[in-house]
């Protein structure tokens, strides 16, 4: 569950001063969001996806919804309603593929807009925290039927304590861990996410690869060395890869590697989802790429 906004993004040479203009060398427009961008990702490796997100009764909203058939996801739950639907509008520098983004939403998802008894059970339920009391409805919910509960939070927005002993695996960027924790040791950081959170902690930071803890033991993972076009969704494509060797069983070794592979792959082509690779392409990256780290 999560928000759902279409991106607009613009590559340009260089982010333009206040006041200046810049000439755009590229665009594209494509679905957004963590939890949608996480959805399509798995559906391209092969799993079975949905969503529970809210659109507005407008042509944005049909867009989202479009794109995510197109990648085979579920979209019976998708919510309406008479709002417009969110939109996000990006700067993507050329040569570093770093990005600026601004978020424009005022349509949300409240408790009352879940409805439970028409959920089937999941084995992975992947929340994003935008909307929290509704978050924490579906954590409930997912701990009542046996769901493996996964959050993603990029930076600290809301008090998401409350949620976070429901979790059993929290994948977070070093932009909220080390705020929310209140240092900028990333060991120390995890240590004191474990705290709250029960489960396995991994922390992204980057082309500085990732860290995790789990059961007591820390593990490690190097980025992988592409070209980088746009690192927009790059958290979210290391979910991805996360999730497929949680959803196959494989161990926190193995699940590392995967997002960081799934991430890299991402920012070789411009927006959240375009570089989102097939099961094959993961594959042939991995097999071609074994030593090449950032």
């Amino acid at each position: 569950m999560g928000i759902v906004p279409l991106d607009f993004l613009v590559s340009v040479p260089k982010f333009p001063e206040r006041g200046g203009k810049v000439d755009a060398t590229d665009l594209c427009v494509q679905g957004g969001g963590p939890v949608p961008n996480v959805m399509v990702g798995l559906s391209r490796l092969g799993f079975d996806t949905a969503v529970i997100v809210v659109v507005g009764n407008d042509m944005m909203g049909q867009i989202s919804i479009s794109e995510l058939k197109k990648d085979r996801v579920d979209t019976s739950f998708i919510i309406t309603k008479k709002l417009p639907s969110a939109s996000a509008f990006g700067f993507v520098e050329d040569g570093t593929g770093r990005r600026t983004i601004a978020l424009h939403r005022k349509i949300t998802i409240q408790p009352r807009d879940l409805t439970l008894s028409q959920y089937p059970t999941p084995k992975v339920l992947h929340l994003d925290g935008r909307d929290l009391k509704a978050c924490l409805k579906l954590a409930r919910w997912g701990k009542r039927v046996g769901a493996t509960v996964t959050f993603d939070i990029g930076s600290v927005r809301n008090d998401v304590t409350a949620i976070l002993p429901l979790v059993d695996h929290l994948v977070v960027a070093d932009a909220f861990a080390c705020p929310y924790t209140g240092t900028q040791n990333i060991k120390k950081a995890l240590k004191r996410l474990t705290e709250i959170c029960p489960g396995t902690v991994v922390i992204t930071q980057g082309t500085k690869g990732s860290i995790g803890l789990e059961n007591g033991r820390f593990y490690r993972q190097k980025a992988f060395r592409v070209k980088a076009v746009d690192t927009t969704g790059a958290g979210d494509a290391f979910h991805v890869g996360y999730l497929c060797g949680l959803l196959e069983g494989k161990n926190i070794e193995e699940r590392l590697k995967l997002g960081s592979a799934v991430g890299a792959l991402k920012c070789t082509q411009l927006g959240a989802r375009a570089g989102m690779p097939t099961r094959r392409q993961l594959q042939h990256f991995l097999t071609s790429n074994q030593n090449c780290y950032a």
